[in-house]
């Protein structure tokens, strides 16, 4: 079971855009995308064949798992996530700081 998945709400908490919040997209591996965060610009060639216009576009590009945190909207920071088995034998993600449960399932 992995600390962070896709659809998180997650805050960056080194490099550059430190600070910033947005949702996972997508993980691969130890690496995450994160909505509007690490922008890079990127020369789109265009292409009539598929409707892709050309010129300069900005790409989120992947930071490493270690840079972000899950989001704790009642501390309003990013927090550290632990495991916890629930009394009816599920595995549930869980804030460090609080003991809230991040997610039920």
């Amino acid at each position: 079971m992995n600390k962070i998945k896709v659809g998180d709400d997650v805050m960056v908490i080194a490099g550059k855009d430190k600070g910033k919040r947005g949702t996972v997209l997508k993980l691969n591996g130890d690496r995450i995308v994160v909505e509007n965060v690490n922008l890079a610009k990127k020369h789109q060639k265009a292409n009539p064949q598929q409707g892709v216009p050309g010129g300069i576009i900005d790409k989120e590009m992947p930071l490493h798992r270690s840079n972000v945190g899950v989001y704790n909207p009642a501390l309003g920071r990013a927090d550290r996530i632990g495991f916890k088995t629930l009394e009816d034998g599920r595995k549930v993600r869980v804030f460090k700081s609080d003991g809230e449960v991040v997610d039920v399932g």
